[in-house]
């Protein structure tokens, strides 16, 4: 049976069992019209699994999603997110706020107070204008519909630097019944696994129960949203959320059939790297797409910080800036991540071209290495020979449109 993958969608409208609405409330204080809040609603109460940023300092409404996940058993209403401020570094303040946000989009929908995961991203160290979101969240909850309008709307609301709304579908049938798997993300820069200043929400009409979810999504962020990085930042609001509505009528869990099982853990998984590669194509004034490919280590780990050593080092992405194959650099970055690698085993290529084979090197190719690095997209890969384990990033060069658009917000 093969997966229906639709690249750029209307996101979980494309989902039955759940609407959404979005609005403009002012969060910026910019007197614009720039949308900035979205309600992301299920018919009845459903199952949601998150997967949260590492870093130590933790925005308010990370905080209260954890506890909420937590205290509720997974068993939620939906979601409420705004752009514009992140409500991070903001004391106790903060954390009123984020729980405000939940109980007045509970209390919009007629839910019971703590089942609604709340999500913020924008300016760090500024209070949230609540009385412009309290407006906002009436507004969004009037505005609910299934129609895929209001569901680029709703991915339009989350955006910050980014440039466009992230979006895909996919979808299988099982025994005559058809699955769905949808999302819509944001992201641009400060983006570093594990996630950053990145917000991803996907929702199934499966039948899952939060801790498959959980599973289920924590496999989907390894392979994607853990495996990109723009600029090495790492933000305090990352967030992925995942829910399942149940209204197919799909049982998915342990005990269900492995066949089913895959296909529904496939369908998770293109979702979520086709919004992480999104994610990292739409990256601050980028011009390059890498994908870092490490073959051949001893352990997956040594894979992943070779590869993240290459994906984040300055002079790695100021040469793709330049479109200079420098494989000096790679190997240099290589190195030091300090895995024990050997220099004579190694193998590196731009796309299937080689420029070093057993540690030497093959200058006779850069013509080729040139032409390549000239593309968007284009892929570097190192072969250790020390073993089987594996790993793949997807990063991105580094501009001077980056830091002019950095050097003040």
């Amino acid at each position: 049976m093969a997966i229906e993958f639709i690249h750029d969608s209307p996101g979980i409208t494309d989902v039955p069992g759940f609407r959404v609405g979005a609005t403009g409330c002012d969060i910026r204080n910019k007197n614009g019209d720039r949308l900035d809040l979205a309600l992301i609603v299920a018919d009845q109460p459903c199952a949601a699994a998150g997967v949260f940023t590492t870093n130590d300092v933790k925005a308010a409404p990370v905080r209260y999603s954890q506890t909420v996940l937590l205290s509720s058993q997974g068993l939620v209403r939906g979601v409420v997110a705004n752009s514009g401020n992140a409500n991070a570094c903001t004391s106790a303040q903060g954390d009123s706020d984020a729980q405000k946000m939940a109980e007045l989009s509970a209390k919009a929908v007629g839910s019971p107070r703590d089942t609604f995961v709340v999500c913020s991203t924008g300016r760090i160290g500024e209070l949230l204008p609540m009385s412009k979101v309290a407006a906002g969240i009436t507004v969004a909850a009037a505005r609910l519909s299934n129609q895929a309008s209001e569901g680029m709307r709703a991915a339009e609301a989350i955006l910050t630097s980014d440039t466009r709304p992230k979006t895909a579908t996919a979808r299988f049938l099982w025994q005559g019944k058809k699955i769905s798997v949808a999302g819509f993300a944001k992201g641009a820069g400060m983006i570093e696994p594990n996630m950053a200043t990145m917000l991803a929400f996907v929702a199934t009409d499966a039948v899952v129960e939060s801790a498959y979810l959980k599973t289920s999504l924590k496999s989907a962020a390894d392979q994607s949203f853990n495996c990109v990085s723009v600029d090495g930042d790492m933000s305090t609001n990352d967030t992925v959320i995942l829910l399942a509505s149940g209204v197919s009528g799909v049982v998915i869990n342990e005990s269900a059939e492995a066949s089913l099982k895959k296909l529904f853990q496939e369908a998770v998984d293109r979702v979520c790297f086709a919004l992480a590669e999104k994610i990292v194509g739409d990256g601050e004034k980028i011009t390059k797409v890498v994908a870092v490919e490490v073959q051949g280590a001893r352990q997956r780990a040594d894979a992943e910080k070779i590869a993240r050593a290459i994906g984040n080092s300055l002079l790695v992405k100021s040469s793709w800036f330049g479109e200079d194959p420098n494989w000096g650099r790679l190997a240099d970055a290589a190195g030091y991540a300090r895995t024990g690698l050997d220099e004579a085993k190694l193998d590196i290529y731009y796309n299937d071209v080689p420029a070093v084979v057993a540690g030497r090197p093959l200058p006779e190719n850069k013509p080729r290495w040139k032409e390549i690095v000239k593309a968007r997209q284009f892929t570097v890969r190192l072969y250790l020979h020390l073993g089987d384990a594996k790993f793949r990033l997807l990063a991105s060069d580094l501009t001077d449109g980056y830091v002019n658009y950095n050097k003040s917000e």
